[in-house]
């Protein structure tokens, strides 16, 4: 693949600076714009970024993934005297009359070597105020301009007090420029001679009889981003530019030069009017959803406007009504327009609100006034969106204009609530008519966020918009990435809201996991984030239960999609999935299977915490296992178990204590069989077994029966070794009376018979005897947890201390020898003999095995007369200086 080649996909990041290269006709231009500037308007920095990566990834991954990842290492190795070298040729091709493709090809070589590093290049001095004379003339071609822009923003020295000093009146050149000054920019002060600039531009028109339109946009990003580099008269008069922007465009298309014939030259069509998406001339003020063949400048002013109006009133449009005259007055239009939006409501119309308000809208002030035109261009957008569009794509954009438009009424209402009455109506109507209809999946959440923010206010009941929004869209569109992402993106901004207010919100975590058993890559830190707002109370031992079976639920949403797609008939079709996959196929379709795949789909929790057939679950999805989206999937699970665990933990009372712990034990062995899967659930479990049991020794023996039947079964030593071990290790630690009065001497002794038998078994050496395939660290937990037992009831110390001096034939048999390291069967024999000689005091043994409740507090440390290290010293002296005094 040639550089150039490369250079043209990467070009792609650059589309929405040069849309008016790339789009030849207004309509072309016009589509595009609304793409790149409105769309992003009601999306995070983080979902456009989601978008641009999916578009990106989706389309050129698979192609020219390794080739353009060569090219960017190539780039960020290149040495600083290559470099230096290459941009004295560049130099001097800047400074020839024409312009060649080997400059543009020179030029996008370094934009790649500028943009391939994290630390800014510096370039020569003269390169780059040669690219900056290139980047503010105006005669230069755009595609020149472009990459000097891109060039001088990832460059050093900063070009920021260099380009601002005389800022060019040539719009395209402007903007340009303004992208290098926002980029550098370390302060408002940087970026005020531009803002300046800016503010004339907006006050009249150009030289050339143009309105700024690049300036618009500009302006949204200074915004933003300097919020107050703008005093509070300047905002009025944005304000009221906008307003005329959006509120007073012309209502005639552009003229346009079409050919007269063959015998005579071009002439100017005549304007035609503007027409709807169902191809209805327009009757009432243009707006983004007007259809031409070229538009005005004012109409470019109007599109450009309403892309960042969600913006500007979100940053800017914060104080409310301030004057006491015009807050009534826009009280009594709310009243007044609430019975015509009701009259509005039943026949579909909004054109009597607008023109009812429009003339005394005059009186308010520019903040109050561009609220109130927004408002009624969004109502005017909401009516539009209900026609028919004869093409394809102004449907697309009725969709996205429905966001927009219910986004920015939002705004306003949480502004000055007197909007809400005339707002609810016009969104009631719409709510019903998107309502069912999947293809609007994604208007449904600026519709449900506004009924969460207002219908308090109004008094309208939002439960069935809420009950549809979380039983439907997961269950049907799970496998639409925009949508989980936004939809989980709602989820999160508006958490504590719905678990106070949307009864059916924690009871919708089956379908909300849908999205993750799809997606499961791009949405763990969103799900990391939501988790611990949907575990409650009575759903809790559910939850834990859905999350260990997210790969389970992968697998059927896989067979789910799969079986739509093809007809059991359709063999043929079935076969060419691969034999594993029909297979899983067939069982999906089968009848007496329906029950199982009906509970791991189901939309609400509430129908049980698990399912009685897990096991033949498992065996079922047993060909789906090594699918790529399954083994996604269960690698999040650990990492969501540890979120659980933490969260539940602290609010958990005695009865949910002992609920987690049975899913522990019964768990364990219940699991998808995935590679590594069951490996990593159980270092999650083994965590928080010992977490669980600190906050709350009695669990040992609340739930004696079930841990004895685990720990006494040298099976689950081969199947989940880590898991065991830690088992052991709890019962040794908490298994007593300081911490449980019910640990009595016959039950201590059970669970002491139980692991001896077990240690027995498994050290046994016989010559048929086949290897050890267990770690040593399991032998001497056995054994520690064995002596704390045994100090606890000292009838048992004969018995322990007879296992324990077998340990030596054990660990240096041949067999041993030949799995284990020489470290490893030394720490077998040395602990062994340790423990030995500390049962031969049991007193001591009891003191040092088995400390107080308390021994990790401060005190046991700090107070030289009860600390335990000073007693651990004083045995330790004891065993060593006095061996030949002790029992033998």
């Amino acid at each position: 693949m040639t550089f150039n080649h490369s250079m043209n996909i990467i070009s792609i990041f650059y589309l929405p600076v040069c849309y008016t290269i790339l789009c030849p006709t207004d309509a072309e231009k016009r589509n595009h714009l609304l793409s790149c500037d409105l769309l992003s308007g009601h999306h995070s920095r983080r979902s456009k970024c989601f978008y641009a990566c999916f578009v990106f990834i989706a389309l050129f991954s698979n192609m020219y993934a390794a080739a353009t990842e060569s090219l960017i290492k190539q780039a960020s190795e290149i040495k600083e005297e290559e470099l230096q070298r290459f941009c004295g040729r560049i130099f001097k091709l800047l400074h020839t009359k024409d312009v060649s493709g080997d400059t543009v090809d020179s030029l996008q070589r370094l934009n790649l070597i500028v943009s391939a590093t994290k630390y800014a290049r510096e370039l020569p001095s003269d390169l780059v105020r040669k690219l900056q004379t290139v980047l503010r003339s105006s005669s230069c071609p755009e595609q020149l301009q472009v990459l000097s822009s891109s060039i001088v923003r990832e460059s050093s020295p900063p070009s920021v007090h260099s380009l601002c000093s005389d800022p060019s009146h040539d719009s395209r050149t402007f903007s340009h420029v303004a992208s290098v000054v926002l980029t550098q920019a370390g302060n408002k002060e940087d970026v005020m001679p531009l803002c300046h600039h800016l503010l004339k531009s907006l006050e009249s028109r150009l030289s050339d009889g143009q309105i700024p339109r690049h300036a618009l946009p500009v302006l949204s990003k200074m915004s933003t981003v300097y919020p107050e580099i703008l005093t509070d008269d300047e905002v009025n008069l944005v304000s009221r530019k906008l307003v005329d922007w959006l509120r007073y465009a012309s209502m005639q298309q552009g003229a346009s030069m079409s050919s007269g014939g063959f015998f005579s030259g071009p002439r100017t069509r005549q304007p035609a009017p503007l027409t709807e998406v169902d191809g209805v001339v327009t009757g009432d003020f243009f707006t983004v959803l007007c259809l031409g063949q070229s538009y005005t400048e004012d109409q470019w002013m109007n599109m450009y406007t309403f892309s960042m109006i969600k913006s500007w009133l979100l940053t800017y449009d914060t104080d409310g009504t301030t004057n006491t005259e015009p807050a009534l007055l826009i009280k009594a239009q709310g009243i007044h327009s609430q019975h015509q939006d009701d009259r509005s409501e039943v026949d579909s119309s909004v054109m009597s609100m607008v023109s009812a308000t429009s003339s005394s809208s005059r009186l308010l002030p520019p903040k109050e006034r561009l609220r109130e035109k927004a408002f009624e261009y969004c109502q005017r957008l909401i009516e539009q969106s209900d026609r028919k569009a004869l093409k394809k794509t102004d449907t697309e954009l009725q969709k996205a204009c429905i966001v927009e438009s219910v986004s920015v009424m939002d705004i306003i209402c949480g502004e000055d609530p007197s909007y809400v009455y005339r707002a609810f109506p016009c969104i009631k109507a719409l709510y019903g008519r998107l309502n069912g209809d999947l293809a609007y999946a994604r208007a449904l959440l600026p519709i449900a966020q506004f009924y969460l923010n207002h219908s308090e206010i109004a008094a309208v009941d939002s439960e069935a918009v809420f009950c549809q929004l979380f039983s439907h869209c997961p269950a049907e569109q799970f496998n639409e990435p925009m949508l989980a992402f936004e939809f989980v993106q709602f989820c999160l901004l508006n958490a504590s809201v719905l678990q106070d207010r949307v009864t059916n919100y924690r009871q919708s975590f089956p379908n909300l996991l849908k999205f993750l058993a799809w997606n499961s890559s791009g949405l763990i830190a969103e799900f990391v984030e939501l988790l611990p707002s949907l575990i409650a109370p009575d759903t809790a031992i559910e939850l834990l239960h859905t999350i260990l079976d997210l790969p389970c639920l992968a697998a059927a949403l896989d067979l789910q999609q799969r079986s739509a797609c093809y007809q059991a008939s359709d063999r043929t079709a079935w076969d060419q999935q691969g034999a594993k996959v029909a297979a899983c196929l067939d069982a999906f379709r089968q009848p007496s299977y329906r029950g199982l795949f009906l509970y791991i789909l189901r939309p609400e929790a509430g129908t049980g915490d698990t399912i009685d057939r897990l096991k033949m679950l498992h065996e079922i999805l047993a060909d789906m296992a090594e699918s790529p989206r399954v083994v996604r999937c269960a690698q999040v699970v650990p990492v969501l178990l540890h979120v659980y665990f933490n969260t539940v933990t602290q609010k958990a009372d005695e009865k949910m204590m002992n609920q987690l712990l049975l899913v522990l034990l019964e768990r364990s062995s219940q699991l998808y069989n995935i590679k590594t899967f069951n490996v990593e659930v159980q270092k999650v479990f083994s965590t928080h077994l010992q977490a669980l049991c600190k906050l709350h020794p009695p669990l040992i023996v609340d739930q004696s029966r079930e841990i004895l039947e685990l720990a006494s079964s040298p099976a689950n030593i081969y199947s989940k070794e880590d898991f065991y071990t830690h088992v052991v290790w709890v019962i040794g630690e908490y298994l007593s009376v300081s911490y449980d009065p019910r640990c009595t001497v016959e039950r201590i002794t059970s669970f002491f018979e139980s692991l001896e038998a077990v240690l027995f078994e498994i050290t046994q050496v016989r010559q048929s005897a086949s290897p050890p395939s267990f770690s040593p660290r399991l032998i001497t937990v056995l054994m520690t947890t064995l002596a704390k037992l045994a100090t606890r009831s000292q009838d048992l110390i004969p018995r322990v201390s007879l296992c324990l001096s077998k340990m030596r034939t054990f660990a240096c048999s041949a067999i041993v020898m030949t799995c284990y390291s020489e470290e490893d069967t030394e720490e077998i024999i040395t602990r062994a003999h340790e423990l030995i000689n500390l049962l031969k005091l049991p007193n001591v043994a009891q003191f040092v095995l088995a400390p107080s409740a308390g021994g990790d507090g401060p005190r046991w440390h700090r107070d030289t007369n009860a600390s335990l290290p000073q007693g651990m010293r004083a045995v330790s002296g004891l065993l060593h200086r006095h061996s030949s005094s002790l029992p033998t």
